[in-house]
């Protein structure tokens, strides 16, 4: 069995991901917390690490199966074909997000289309291709998980 990843309608991958779940799919939708700050106070909310993803394990007969749930828009594809996480990267997300203190990611001295490692955070250990460089934030290529990362710092 692979782990794909599908693309859900906006703000709807815990809901998705629960009706996966109660369909007998196994699903992953990593999950942080953020304080967020409104006019009036600050509160602590759960969103999802990755914005209208949600990862799923299943063979590959059984893909279309998702598409019974309500908010799934599609599969994610690399390359013309369904983008496939590997078991290791998904045991990565799960075990760095478990860490009590995930540190922000700062880098210091690089340069755009550098190759680095990420040494720290969610993404510890794995290897980024820096696209741009400002004075608030990094975005990174992460080509082993087919996405694009953006690092804000102080």
């Amino acid at each position: 069995m692979n782990w794909y990843v599908i693309y859900t309608k906006p703000k709807w991958e815990k809901k998705v991901a629960e009706k996966l779940e109660q369909s007998g799919i196994d699903c992953y939708c990593p999950i942080i917390t953020q304080i967020k700050q409104w006019s009036d106070r600050k509160k602590k909310v759960e969103v999802p690490l990755f914005n209208s993803y949600v990862f799923v394990r299943l063979e590959e007969a059984d893909r279309n199966s998702v598409f019974q749930v309500s908010g799934v828009v599609r599969y994610l594809f690399w390359l013309g074909k369904p983008a496939i996480v590997k078991d290791e990267e998904i045991e990565i997300i799960k075990s760095s997000l478990k860490s009590p203190n995930i540190a922000d990611v700062t880098v210091t001295s690089i340069q755009v289309g550098d190759k680095i490692k990420l040494e720290s955070g969610a993404f510890s250990n794995q290897e980024a291709i820096v696209q741009e460089v400002s004075n608030t934030h990094y975005i990174l290529i992460l080509e082993s998980l087919g996405c694009v990362l953006k690092i804000k710092y102080k």
